[in-house]
């Protein structure tokens, strides 16, 4: 998975301090999914373009 990105920790923050109509969790499980999105698409990226993978 890929790090917190600055937009992505903003993101969290405000949904978590104001609580806006989601749960903490909805809010946790959406990031995690979204950041394990994230490196899949980076992997594939890089796969298709032949750069090796370690």
């Amino acid at each position: 998975m890929i790090g917190f990105t600055l937009p992505e920790i903003r993101r969290l923050l405000t949904k978590l301090i104001l609580r806006v109509t989601d749960a903490a969790e909805h809010v946790w499980a959406w990031s995690r999914f979204r950041r394990r999105r994230q490196h899949q698409a980076r992997l594939s990226h890089y796969k298709r373009r032949g750069y090796l993978l370690t």
